[in-house]
């Protein structure tokens, strides 16, 4: 395969109004003129030359001005300090007092760092968008959020597995729990959470990268998405497609799967409990962690659905996206740091000290 040296021929209509944007990116190219997409040559393939974009375009959320745009730029802001403050404090927290090195705030200190990233990979970006009105994302850097998105996401799945695996042994089994859920257990619990992110999601940018983007290059989201970005493509997506479904239903379905079961078996051990202050007192402890599962799978099984469905990318589309990556980080310290009276009572102090 040898590199195509020009996409354009330079005897063509278009060349003459790609060299004036080149040379000239600022001026209005005038009715009779449409400024050009910039679009890189890659390499030639037996199916033709392979096209990617220097850059997409980011939307933001579809039929609302650049106005409206601009003042949803400060909840935005707003959002991302809590959700930096919250989680940030709960890592801290779980670090500094040693009674909570317990595998349920192990795992819920794992969950806020997830959380704490994926809110930086994302909010920022839609924030600068907003108040600045500056769609462009470059074609790499695209892939780059796509993949952190997707794989901080099955991170973020297999934690509240994991979560919810020690809330069934804590309840159904509360005397082997101290010895199945050990120090080093939790250390490969989290491991392996990392490492299964990682590899399932690490060929995406690769498979995006064989398709060819010779069409639109607007991302109708406020951030990369590997279905939006797919979608763009004017190459036979088949092998995303399945790849993107298998790893959906192997990630988070089968997750899916194995938390309902779980909570199964903690309600029936629940139920059989003879005191009903006891069974409630037990269920209790669930309560934050079936919050955090809610939070994050409803709008994810919904954004699922709506682009399983087909056709274009609707305001639904973005609207699901928004609440499927937006929400948990911004939920999860506060359901955690209102329902865990340890975390709750060491916040307190934190402000009484201060206030003083």
């Amino acid at each position: 395969m040898t590199p195509v040296p020009f996409l354009v021929s330079p005897f063509s209509p278009l060349s003459y109004d790609l060299m004036l944007f080149l040379l000239f990116p600022d001026v209005d190219p005038g009715p009779g003129m449409q400024k050009p997409q910039l679009l890189v040559p890659v390499m030639a393939t037996p199916n033709g030359t392979l096209v990617h974009p220097a850059y997409f375009l980011l939307v933001g959320i579809p039929g609302l001005g650049p106005d409206i745009h601009f003042w949803l730029a400060f909840p935005l802001c707003f959002m991302y300090a809590m959700a930096t403050l919250g989680n940030l404090a709960i890592v801290l927290i779980i670090r500094v007092e040693r009674r909570l090195h317990e595998p349920m705030y192990l795992f819920l200190a794992m969950l806020s760092t997830i959380d704490l990233v994926l809110s930086s990979v994302t909010m920022p970006k839609m924030a600068s968008l907003f108040l600045t009105g500056i769609q462009e994302i470059g074609f790499n850097v695209c892939l780059a959020q796509m993949f952190l998105i997707h794989a901080l996401s099955a991170m973020e799945s297999a934690v509240l597995l994991a979560m919810a695996f020690d809330r069934f042994v804590a309840i159904c089994h509360p005397l082997r729990h101290a010895s199945v859920l050990t120090g080093s257990t939790v250390a490969k619990i989290g491991l392996a959470a990392l490492t299964r992110g990682f590899v399932f999601f690490f060929p995406l940018p690769f498979i995006l990268k064989r398709l060819s983007y010779c069409q639109t290059h607007m991302v109708t989201h406020s951030f990369c998405l590997h279905q939006d970005i797919m979608k763009l493509s004017c190459s036979d997506t088949r092998v995303n497609v399945v790849y993107g479904l298998f790893i959906i239903l192997s990630v988070m379905g089968v997750d899916s799967l194995f938390i309902g079961f779980s909570y199964i078996l903690i309600l029936k051990t629940v139920l059989e409990l003879a005191s009903q202050g006891a069974a409630l007192k037990a269920f209790n402890t669930c309560i934050s962690h079936l919050c955090a599962v809610l939070v994050f799978y409803v709008p994810l099984i919904g954004l699922s659905v709506v682009h399983r469905l087909g056709g274009p990318t609707s305001l639904l589309h973005v609207i699901m996206a928004n609440i499927y990556l937006l929400l948990p980080p911004v939920v999860n310290p506060v359901v955690y740091g209102a329902k865990t009276k340890e975390i709750r009572s060491r916040v307190l102090h934190m402000f009484s000290q201060g206030g003083r």
